[in-house]
């Protein structure tokens, strides 16, 4: 679905991103691992088009994404989940959920989906988004990615900040998501067992490259908690 090639990103005089190789597959999620700093998040940034890339390809079902923008790769079909959810705090629930389909045409509705996947939602329509719980800003913050239908879904550590049972809901989701209705999910988290409990496959990034990848049923062989805390 997503085929990553030689990707290399330059900050300044930091050389963030070097030389990084891999595929998202449709139907699964791949979990990208990793501290503080190694580059996750500037890797979920670059596929975007919100940093540009130095060196390399990205390709979506054979399209080069590289010189497009920002709107143009989420009307290609990526879905974009930010680390701190960066929902509008002063706009409601609908109209928050209603950003999430500029791409498309004018008056287009919002998926019913949306409230199946996350019924808390339905109830809070009208309320601002800066008055939900961190736990239901996330699951907003979801759900605006998902309302222009992506095929390819970006989520940098979405249950940082959350309590249990919103996590176990998240998780849920992300499963729905990948297993039932065909997306790539690439996830990023720091929390090992619920990266663990998800994985289909398995990207481990350290200083800016990609040091082990494998299936997720392979993790706990392949001693990823461990590398972790080196």
């Amino acid at each position: 679905m997503l085929q990553v090639q030689g990707l290399h990103q330059h900050y300044g005089g930091s050389h963030i991103l070097r030389g990084l190789d891999f595929g998202l597959r449709a139907g699964e999620v791949t979990v990208l691992l990793g501290r503080n700093g190694v580059g996750k998040t500037t890797l979920l940034k670059t596929l975007m088009g919100l940093v540009p890339a130095s060196q390399g390809q990205m390709l979506l079902d054979g399209q080069e994404l590289n010189a497009l923008p920002p709107h143009r790769r989420v009307r290609a079909g990526l879905g974009f989940v930010p680390q701190g959810r960066e929902i509008f705090n002063r706009l409601t629930v609908r109209e928050n959920l209603l950003m999430g389909l500029a791409p498309r045409p004018a008056g287009s509705p919002l998926p019913p989906e949306l409230f199946t996947l996350f019924p808390v939602l339905q109830q809070m329509l009208g309320r601002r988004g800066g008055d939900l719980s961190g736990g239901q800003q996330q699951q907003l913050a979801i759900a605006r990615a998902l309302a222009c239908g992506p095929r390819v879904l970006l989520l940098d550590e979405p249950t940082e900040g959350i309590q249990p049972s919103v996590i176990k809901d998240i998780g849920r989701v992300i499963r729905h998501l990948a297993h039932e209705r065909g997306l790539a999910v690439l996830l990023v988290e720091q929390f090992y067992d619920f990266a663990a409990e998800l994985a289909d496959q398995y990207l481990l990034m350290q200083r800016g490259q990609l040091v082990a990848q494998g299936r997720g049923g392979d993790m706990a062989a392949d001693g990823v908690r461990e590398r972790l805390a080196l």
